[in-house]
């Protein structure tokens, strides 16, 4: 019975064969498509084969094969990282050099040129090597059965359809069937070239994904597929019969990559494409001495991307969760991954570089502290985010959860795009109270009489009642201090005056003002901007934000009161060459250019008088500074500031896991028994701002920041510093002075959630005194609870 079965299979065989050439012969495709169900039903396989025919529903087009997705820098050639499923690079056939296309034709299809679709030749000797004389396999596809065979793979894949993907490559007569009668169809609608060009580009060519032939010269040799030689050629041409095995880049490969190599140029020289001098050149060739690998060819992903790794997972973030990309979560995916998209970012290669410098310079990535150092910096007016720098090496790979080194967190944006829960930002959020003041059409030189506690109601508006229980509050030479200006209020970073200026206007339109701006908080579906239950160290900085977004706010004050919503991607073009739209900066005017004028004078006066809290950031060559400082509870130190329509930038330290005090703290070889931002932050935000404004050759420009008179109680916007200083009263200024320090410090008692406070920052100095591995020389005084 056995032995009848194999008989009757081999005649079935035999009768499908024949029926089959005979057909092809005859010139009957669409005879052979009336015919071969029949046929086909001898061996039960009409069923799988009939769908087949419909070859009008396959796209051979060779730009619809998946591509690799590159991501640029804002210059247009800086390459940041590749993403794709299948690394591809498609290109015309006039881009693929004479020897690489002869290579191929003589491995696989010598006879390519002069058959139809099918080698009958090829089929026969297969035939009869495979059933009659019962030797090895053979296959007997011409290269278009192979163009074919790839392109029903790929397309089954991206349709996620198993059974395609196994009828496609199963090891089957009811395949090859299938392949020849498409085969013969696609040669009456493409030409020779055309179909050359869509194999070269579709095979595979080695390990890891790589496929066609621009890819793999670029992999093995460095070149581009129009100058590979004929040794080259012939390496490469060599692969496709076993992409695992004869990949020349494993070393354990190589002495059988040689030897197809070899058969490749044999088979070049009997075909008479090369001469016999340059066939016995090249193939004495060592295979090795030949290479010119390029690792990172076949790396993909933002983990390759080095110091821009933060970058790129931040732009990628963009696309996967933009629906300008694709409705579902899963098209946008394969879009990046399969789109042949080139992306264009918004990445200042100079600002990017700098920040990532400036954070390993201020705490060195493997301190013993394991402090985060963020860095945050927008273009403003634009939107565009120019980088980032983490002391930290961007690693998504699960390595990474051993080394505390490594992370793919990036700590300075919202965590819907792959950062944290967000830093309290302190005393930088005092320039926003200040614009809801003079939005309440206020001056800032208006004098405030702070007091020390603030009952439940004291900041009560419209939907709002107020806090759950009263807010001491206090600065930090213990008590409210006394009568000062708004504008003094922010010069000393008071906290007593924020608390003022919050009961004269109330809660509402300083966070609608925040808003404007810019502010969101960086956790998932926070809604606490919405909900109206906001404690009172809000107006603080006792917050949940990311550096993006209050570099965000100050770029809405550097650039003249336009907000823009921060961006990574300037344009994004597809493989068609088509621009596809993208996230836009909807940038716009949020607050009134006059009160951006006046707050950013007001920032300015804290750096240039000798009682202002931000003097240390001052930036080189006498440009015009604007920045704030901050601390928050002892476990973040902050600053930000900008240059007017060039940079905003925010630094913020700490441990961005969870809070750890800086009490008492050894960071990069600095001791205090107190740490401020003054300390550490500002030195790493002026040392970035310094370095990419040089770097990134930006002229001085100090025209900035002239105040309106209507905010600055009618006086002229000339007004002195001097002058201004005047209106201040009780002396508040004096015991600062004496007591040398910002006062930063808060305490916020009796909340029904303890809220984050903010401390003290040093006065009077013209740097931060400190001693390696001691302790500091000058001391602030030590912020305690209750009535100081």
């Amino acid at each position: 019975m056995p032995q009848m079965k194999n008989n009757l299979t081999a005649r079935r065989v035999i009768a499908l064969l024949l029926t089959y050439v005979t057909l092809c012969i005859a010139g009957g495709v669409v005879g052979g498509m009336f015919f071969i169900p029949g046929v086909l039903g001898l061996n039960g396989v009409a069923r799988t084969v009939a769908p087949s025919l419909k070859v009008e529903d396959i796209d051979f087009d060779v730009t619809s094969l998946p591509q690799k997705s590159t991501i640029y820098a804002s210059d247009g050639k800086t390459v940041i990282a590749s993403f794709y499923a299948q690394n591809r690079t498609v290109v015309p056939l006039r881009e693929v050099s004479q020897p690489m296309q002869q290579a191929v034709v003589a491995r696989e299809d010598r006879r390519f040129f002069e058959h139809s679709g099918v080698d009958m030749q090829g089929v026969l000797r297969a035939f009869v090597q495979t059933f009659i004389k019962h030797g090895d396999t053979q296959g007997g596809s011409s290269l278009t059965q192979q163009y074919v065979k790839n392109v029903l793979l790929i397309q089954a894949k991206e349709k996620n359809d198993p059974i395609a993907e196994y009828h496609a490559s199963e090891d089957t007569i009811a395949r090859k069937i299938r392949e020849m009668l498409i085969a013969v169809q696609m040669e009456k609608q493409y030409s020779k070239p055309e179909i050359l060009q869509g194999y070269l580009n579709i095979a595979q060519f080695g390990r890891n994904n790589l496929y066609g032939v621009e890819t793999a010269a670029k992999r093995y040799f460095n070149v581009s597929a129009a100058d590979l030689n004929i040794g080259q050629a012939a390496t490469i041409a060599a692969i496709t019969k076993n992409p695992s095995r004869y990949d020349p880049s494993v070393p354990e490969n190589q002495p059988e990559a040689q030897n197809q190599r070899n058969i490749v140029l044999d088979l070049m020289l009997q075909q008479h494409f090369i001469s016999q001098a340059d066939h016995d050149k090249f193939r004495t060739q060592p295979i090795a001495q030949t290479l010119n690998l390029q690792a990172n060819s076949t790396q993909v992903g933002c983990q390759v991307a080095g110091d821009a790794g933060f970058f790129c997972d931040y732009a990628t973030k963009q696309i996967l969760n933009s629906k300008e990309f694709g409705k579902t979560a899963r098209d946008r995916t394969k879009l990046l991954n399969e789109g042949g998209l080139n992306i264009y970012t918004t990445m200042d290669v100079h600002a990017n570089a700098d920040a990532m410098q400036t954070a390993r310079d201020t705490i060195p990535v493997n301190d013993p502290s394991g402090f985060e150092v963020t860095i945050a910096a927008i273009k403003p007016g634009t939107g565009e985010v120019l980088g980032f720098g983490i002391n930290r090496t961007y690693d998504p790979t699960a390595d990474a959860k051993n080394d505390s080194t490594h992370t793919a967190i990036n700590y300075a944006v919202d965590e819907k795009d792959g950062g944290g829960g967000g830093w309290g930002v302190g005393s930088t959020w005092k320039p926003i109270n200040m614009v809801a003041w003079m939005q309440q059409g206020r001056s800032i030189t208006d004098i405030m009489h702070p007091r020390g506690f603030y009952p439940k109601h004291s900041f009560a508006c419209p939907g709002y009642t107020g806090t759950d229980s009263g807010w001491p509050v206090h600065n930090s030479e213990g008590g409210p201090g006394g009568a000062e200006s708004v504008l003094d209020g922010l010069v000393h970073s008071h906290n007593t005056t924020q608390a003022a200026m919050a009961e004269q206007i109330g809660m509402c339109p300083i966070i609608d003002a925040a808003k404007t701006m810019g502010y969101h908080n960086s956790p998932i579906n926070d809604n606490t901007l919405a909900s109206k239950t906001w404690a009172g160290p809000i107006i603080i900085g006792s917050v949940a934000a990311s550096p993006l977004t209050m570099a965000n706010v100050y770029a809405t004050i550097a650039a003249n009161g336009v907000e823009c919503t921060p961006i990574a991607l300037k344009k994004v073009v597809s493989k068609q060459g088509k621009s596809l739209k993208v996230p836009s900066a909807n940038c716009h005017q949020a607050i009134d250019p006059a009160i951006a004028q006046t707050t950013a004078y007001a920032m300015n006066q804290g750096v240039v008088r000798s009682d202002g809290q931000a003097k240390l950031a001052q930036l080189d060559n006498g440009r015009k500074t604007f920045a704030k400082t901050g601390t928050n509870e002892q476990t973040r130190m902050l600053t930000s500031g900008f240059v007017p329509n060039q940079v905003a930038a925010f630094v913020s330290v700490g441990n961005a896991e969870h809070d750890v005090y800086f009490d008492n703290k050894t960071l990069n070889g600095q001791y205090h028994n107190y740490w401020y931002g003054s300390y550490i932050a500002t030195p790493a935000w002026k040392e970035f701002m310094n370095k990419y404004l040089a770097d990134a050759n930006i002229p001085i420009d100090n025209n900035y920041g002239t105040p309106d008179p209507k905010y600055m109680g009618g006086a002229s916007a000339s007004t002195s510093t001097d002058d201004a200083n005047q209106a201040s009263t009780g002396g508040n200024r004096s015991n600062n002075s004496t007591q040398g320090f910002e006062q930063e410090q808060t305490q916020a008692q009796g909340q029904t959630q303890a809220q984050p406070q903010t401390q003290a920052e040093p006065q009077g100095q013209t740097q931060p005194q400190s001693q390696q591995g001691t302790t500091s020389s000058v001391q602030p005084q030590a912020p305690t609870t209750g009535g100081q």
